[in-house]
């Protein structure tokens, strides 16, 4: 089972956005790329798009905004997955910043219609070797503001190199430490999350932003119980809706997994009930190694941290994902499989382990940009799965409506039923397959690579394969009929 999680929509905006009051009603502006921008309202002037916060007016090139909202803000979705966190704003206690008064001619200067002005970068740099306290905060507001518009473009490499220097212009600004730090959780670095979060902590030490993101980068390290006290705190500190749903979420793990025993690895943190043999936990822990090691040299790339893996009995499984019916494992950031009545690693549970740590892989690689296509085909494919079995199904069923080639490529597949789930599979599969009989795995990476600077998936496979969605299904149906018939 693949990686489908609710997301939320919102976006980490800049310094200033972070420092506004609770919301109210206004625009939205959402940009190409899929994220949202929350305002008090919006204006459009020529090629810019202007737009309202508490501390003042920002902008943005009109090329990369798609269309603007008027109305009431969304709310967020619950948020549940630390790859896709949303920095949000907080409504009290607030860490003070003493911004430049000439914050907004520097943003506009450096936010141009093609980009980054990286020359008028370079020369507050220059203005800042004067050692000057103003000049140093010219650089570090110039540097975040670049971050900033690197973030909505989809660039995280450029995004945090740009925030990480705006640190070394001001080292004790919280919100700059913020930054570096939720942009190391988009990456799936939590141990470094946790070092600029430690630091802006020794700043504000009762900030509930602080605390909420420590919590998920504590879950991403498999540490419930400092999870739980972050969340916690948090919570204390300020209500929110998302820090309270991804507590109540750590609490019943917590609960659950007290009495539970644990084992490690080189790459990983397991965890298991009594019913489950010490002689299985070692063998999964075996052949998850055996895997990490193929998957790593298929996907050239490597997990940062320690991926954590958890062995339920059918009912718990059950009762903690509460996925449908038709789930017979789990990767939500940790890899969850029932194995109950098992005493060894069997043919089907370890290509259940292999598929499911190719979720984790691919997450983490694309830092949570793959859709679940990909995410589903690769991991099949990964396993072992091939198209023979069901090529001939899908074959007919193309012969009969095209249409029913490309379904898979959105939607929720949590929400489908078991035998419209099995069909997605079954697509995204015969998709996979042809790219990589097509093309080899080099084209797997370089569509996972654009994927992971935030690149639209559909643009994602046209950029290596030269052809959209419905190229992509023509191709995957000549190949099924010649590789598997009529």
């Amino acid at each position: 089972m693949g990686w489908n999680r609710k997301i939320c929509r919102g976006v980490l905006l800049g310094a200033a956005v972070l420092l506004a009051a609770a919301a109210t009603p206004g625009d939205t502006i959402v940009l190409k790329n899929g994220r949202r921008i929350t305002a008090l309202s919006v204006t459009q002037e020529g090629d810019k798009v202007s737009y309202e916060t508490s501390a003042g007016t920002l902008t943005l090139p009109k090329g990369i905004v798609d269309h603007i909202e008027h109305g009431t803000l969304p709310a967020a979705e619950v948020l549940e997955n630390p790859a896709k966190l949303a920095l949000r704003s907080p409504e009290t206690d607030a860490p003070t910043i003493k911004f430049p008064p000439n914050m907004n001619e520097i943003e506009k200067r450096v936010l141009q219609v093609g980009g980054v002005d990286r020359d008028y970068v370079a020369q507050l740099e220059n203005e800042a070797r004067s050692g000057q306290a103003a000049a140093n905060q010219n650089a570090a507001m110039a540097h975040h503001a670049a971050s900033q518009f690197e973030l909505l473009n989809g660039d995280l490499d450029l995004a945090l190199a740009d925030a990480r220097t705006a640190v070394t212009y001001a080292p004790e600004q919280p919100v700059l430490l913020m930054d570096v730090a939720y942009l190391h959780l988009r990456r799936s670095e939590f141990t470094q999350s946790l070092d600029y979060l430690e630091r802006a902590r020794r700043v504000v030490p009762e900030d509930p932003e602080v605390s909420k993101l420590a919590g998920w980068a504590y879950y991403g390290l498999n540490k419930l119980d400092q999870a739980v006290a972050e969340w916690r705190h948090a919570a204390s500190l300020r209500p929110d809706a998302e820090v309270e749903a991804a507590l109540q979420k750590a609490q019943r793990d917590k609960l659950e997994e007290e009495q539970y025993k644990e084992n490690e690895s080189s790459h990983f943190m397991l965890r298991y009930s009594g019913a489950s043999e010490p002689a299985l936990a070692r063998a999964v822990l075996h052949t998850l190694e055996r895997h990490y090691e193929s998957i790593e040299s298929e996907l050239s790339y490597s997990p940062p941290d320690s991926i954590g893996v958890i062995l339920y009995t059918q009912q718990v499984f059950a009762d903690i994902t509460r996925a449908p019916n038709w789930v017979g494992a789990l990767n939500d950031g940790r890899i969850r499989v029932p194995v109950q009545g098992l005493s060894d690693v069997t043919p089907d549970l370890s290509r259940v382990l292999k598929h499911e740590l190719t979720h984790s892989f691919v997450q983490q690689k694309t830092r949570g940009h793959a859709p679940t296509w990909v995410q589903e085909g690769l991991a099949q494919w990964m396993e072992g799965k091939r198209s023979d079995v069901n090529a001939a199904a899908l074959l007919r069923m193309y012969k009969a409506d095209p249409a029913m080639g490309v379904l898979h490529f959105s939607g929720d597949w949590m929400k489908m039923s078991g035998a419209d789930s099995g069909i997605a599979y079954a697509w995204a599969l015969a998709n996979v397959e042809y790219i990589v009989q097509a093309g080899g795995m080099n084209d797997i990476d370089r569509i996972l690579g654009r994927l992971a600077t935030g690149e639209a998936p559909e643009a994602a496979v046209q950029g290596v394969l030269h052809g959209d969605y419905a190229d992509l299904t023509h191709d995957t149906v000549t190949y099924l009929q010649k590789t598997y018939g009529n």
